[in-house]
């Protein structure tokens, strides 16, 4: 018995310590799988919007880990005009919406998902990305009506307290704000001053702390919709108009440099 013992004892001996390159090479290529998950989108008609940013038919889309399998473009916008902010089709609203680029995560954090004090804030970027280019009042008109194709908008509220005037202000470096006179578009008013209108940063103005750095707004900052906004409602107007009150845009695709309406004052970003 004590000599098989012995043997027992020398094979191990001879194994571990005359084979430990075996031994590691095997330890080494021990590992468990790491188990990839996503956040998606419910399946549209025909696609999916991942957490990640990818997008994907149903043939791509793996039901277990509710991830995107293929390898294309990240953060997609086909079909999004940038400058509105608003796209076609609600699964590359999202996939825009997260690229870092275009919303900061920081900013979300401090969004309500509602207008009301006692609204709860987003949990992150996805959150706030399919919430958003799903409900969405800048793209809707009469509350029941899309304004035009374009009814995924994933621009920031603009009663958001995220919406830093500091980097509004950091936005509008190289541009000549100006004030037109009632009834001129920001055409009219650009073109006068020897500058063009710039139609993406009407966004920039179209908050009420910028507005009111470069307007009296005596009566107030309220939401409203028309082409001529943001702007200033001329004191001469009618009562029922608000005289005195500056106007941001509620229905950001309806920003442009060319409307104007008689009884408002534009504010326009020249360069």
């Amino acid at each position: 018995m004590s000599t098989q013992r012995i043997s027992l004892s020398l094979l191990f001996f001879q194994f571990f310590f005359l084979f430990p390159s075996i031994i590691s090479a095997i330890r080494n290529n021990i590992g468990l799988a790491v188990n990839r998950s996503c956040r998606s989108t419910v399946q549209g008609r025909y696609l999916l919007a991942d957490d990640s940013g990818y997008v994907c038919d149903a043939s791509s889309f793996d039901p277990m880990s509710r991830c995107c399998l293929g390898k294309g473009e990240k953060f997609p916008c086909h079909g999004c005009n940038l400058v509105s902010q608003c796209c076609n089709s609600y699964e590359y609203c999202v996939s825009c919406c997260q690229d870092p680029s275009r919303t900061k995560r920081e900013q979300i954090l401090k969004i309500k998902i509602a207008k009301p004090s006692t609204a709860g804030t987003y949990a992150g970027v996805f959150d706030f990305c399919v919430g958003r280019c799903r409900h969405n009042s800048e793209s809707v008109v009469h509350e029941n009506a899309y304004r035009s194709d374009y009814h995924h908008c994933f621009s920031l509220p603009s009663y958001s307290s995220g919406v830093n005037g500091t980097e509004l202000e950091f936005k509008l470096n190289g541009v000549n704000v100006i004030i037109g006179r009632q009834g001129e578009s920001c055409d009219s008013v650009c073109k006068t001053n020897g500058q063009s209108c710039i139609p993406n940063k009407l966004m920039v103005l179209n908050h009420c702390n910028i507005m009111q750095k470069y307007l009296s707004c005596k009566g107030g900052c309220l939401p409203s919709v028309g082409p001529d906004q943001p702007a200033e409602v001329a004191y001469n107007s009618p009562k029922e108009l608000n005289p005195g009150a500056c106007l941001y845009s509620s229905a950001q695709p309806m920003l442009s440099c060319d409307g104007s309406h008689p009884h408002t004052r534009r504010l326009c970003p020249c360069a």
